[in-house]
């Protein structure tokens, strides 16, 4: 039972928050339906990082990772036999009716559908009578979907096309997108027109990306599909679960205002995501990293506006270099919560790399002009302590991956005023 209080209170501190931002803070507040899925979202990552965090450190040799079994050809989809799978883990019925209610107002569709490789598992929109949970998959589109992982794209209602054999079923389009676990195709994510015009494909597969990340978080302890806890612990980091609320709550309140912007976000949140569920290995290359970085910070630029600025000084010579994965965008992020989280007025927060030819060193700095350290928390970090401060965590983890991936073969120099901002600059070996 080790744990359990500390992660009730988390998770009850968290849902307060929640409640309070959607519902108090939030004008016009979020619907029930929308405060409950992020709430779900954010609660499974909180718990899937809390248990790796009560176990502590590994001990022996990593047990072997069981091997998946292949799913059967589809064929017809609408054919179920003695072999169909059980319903991948994450796909309840909850999340599911809450994601087509909280997705479809932003997809551009007039109906949405989410299946696993044989049945219905969720509808929303017109046609909900006949396309109930359980039902058969008619659309023979669908199966090319689950062989090929590509889009499919159908209008009309013959044997080839929606397939529906309801004469008076309204829908007329449809966009189907693949759902994923890693490199296996689960099911699919559908948003269908009454008119012969089938959604954007982009924005279906930017819904079908946010499901699929739910989807690996929730299999990630039971599969072990990354090769070492560092990138365990990476990929966690990653999905932070207060900027996938802020986020999401972000989208919800543009699309009142400006659904297509709305639609753009949705579409970038999926592509950060996506981005950091392929990172495989110790280390990518520099333009990947900074490619990840920018999707990020366009994220938070729509959410604090004028409030914050980014600068990018970048000398080309980097961008073929291979870095530490996942390593510049928890740098920028935390410049991001010094400065426009925690100062009234506009923030600028800067990134710089270099290369040294000859010393064959890369050299990183990120700075900010926000709010800084106090001088006790700036001692603690260079004395070694584990800091406990939000806005530290990230440094001290990435402190302690430098110190594995290099030993003493680095420098990373973290410098602050309180009230006037921190830089924070990495000196590593190019490899």
């Amino acid at each position: 039972m080790r744990g359990t209080g500390p992660l009730l209170a988390a998770v009850t501190g968290l849902w307060v928050i929640i409640v309070l931002v959607s519902q108090v803070l939030a004008e016009p507040p979020l619907s029930p339906v929308a405060t409950i899925l992020v709430g779900v979202l954010v609660t499974d990552v909180l718990i899937v990082g809390y248990g790796s965090t009560l176990r502590g450190p590994r001990q022996g040799r990593r047990p072997r990772r069981p091997r998946r079994p292949r799913p059967p050809a589809p064929g017809r989809s609408g054919d179920r036999g003695p072999d169909v799978q059980a319903r991948p883990e994450g796909l309840t019925d909850e999340v599911v009716d809450q994601a087509v209610a909280l997705l479809l107002p932003l997809l551009d569709g007039d109906a949405m559908s989410i299946t696993d490789r044989h049945r219905m598992l969720a509808f929303a929109g017109p046609g909900h009578e006949h396309h109930a949970r359980g039902s058969p998959l008619y659309a023979r589109t669908r199966d090319s979907v689950l062989r090929s992982g590509r889009t499919g794209v159908v209008w009309g209602r013959g044997e080839d096309l929606i397939g529906c054999p309801l004469p008076g079923c309204p829908l007329r389009s449809a966009t189907i997108a693949a759902l994923r676990v890693g490199d296996e195709i689960i099911g699919s994510v559908t948003v269908y027109r009454t008119i012969d015009d089938p959604p954007r494909a982009e924005l279906v597969e930017a819904a079908a990306g946010i499901l699929s990340l739910h989807l690996e978080v929730a299999d990630l302890e039971s599969r072990q599909r990354l090769a070492t806890d560092a990138e365990l612990d990476a990929l966690r980091a990653q999905i932070n679960p207060h900027f996938l609320f802020n986020t999401l709550n972000t989208i919800a309140s543009r699309i009142r205002t400006d659904p297509e912007d709305a639609r753009q976000l949705l579409v970038r949140l999926a592509e950060f995501f996506r981005n950091a569920l392929r990172q495989r290995g110790q280390f990518a290359g520099f333009s990947q990293e900074y490619a990840f970085v920018r999707t990020y910070v366009t994220l938070e630029q729509a959410r604090f506006g004028d409030r914050l600025n980014v600068e990018y000084d970048i000398d080309p010579a980097v961008l073929g270099v291979d870095v530490p994965v996942l390593m510049i965008q928890p740098l920028v992020e935390n410049a991001i919560k010094h400065g426009a989280s925690g100062k009234v007025g506009r923030t600028t927060v800067r990134l710089r790399a270099r290369v040294d030819p000859r010393a064959r060193m890369l050299d990183i700095t990120v700075r900010d002009d926000g709010a800084g350290m106090d001088e006790p928390t700036l001692a603690a970090f260079a004395a070694g302590e584990q800091l406990q401060e939000v806005s530290s965590v990230g440094l001290t983890n990435i402190r302690q991956r430098l110190a594995l991936l290099f030993g003493d073969h680095h420098e990373f120099d973290v410098r602050s005023t309180d009230g006037e901002g921190t830089t924070v600059h990495l000196r590593l070996p190019v490899r």
